[in-house]
């Protein structure tokens, strides 16, 4: 009767180094670098939640995701929502922030012409 190594399944604890999980020289590396450096000033006035209301995802997350989805190919909302739970790049580059499709298709459409610029 033929042998086969035994797959453990049971939970282990794992640190993850997300940072590692961007290579220099990828696209993702890049991106993270350039939208660190670039003036976000402009969705600042898109945010009223100064006094009151839930603290929002820091627009530098959002365009990161945004503009690495676009960069796959992934346009819908849900399916970049996905990306945040399944693709260790989306993970990494936002540091596991797991915003709703909802926040995704709201900021997206908020800030198509601060995008734009």
């Amino acid at each position: 009767m033929a042998r086969y190594k035994v797959i453990d399944m049971s939970p282990r604890l794992l640190p993850v180094d997300l940072h590692a999980q961007l290579v220099p020289g990828s696209f993702a590396h890049a991106l993270h670098h350039l939208v660190d450096q670039l003036d976000l000033s402009a969705f600042d006035a898109l945010y009223r939640n100064d006094g009151n209301g839930a603290s929002a995802f820091a627009p530098a997350v959002l365009l990161k995701a945004v503009l690495l989805a676009y960069s796959q190919g992934l346009i819908s909302s849900r399916v970049i929502e996905r990306a945040f739970r399944d693709n260790v790049l989306f993970i990494a580059l936002t540091g596991d922030a797991k915003p709703h499709f909802t926040t995704l298709a709201d900021f997206i459409s908020r800030s198509r012409d601060a995008i734009a610029s």
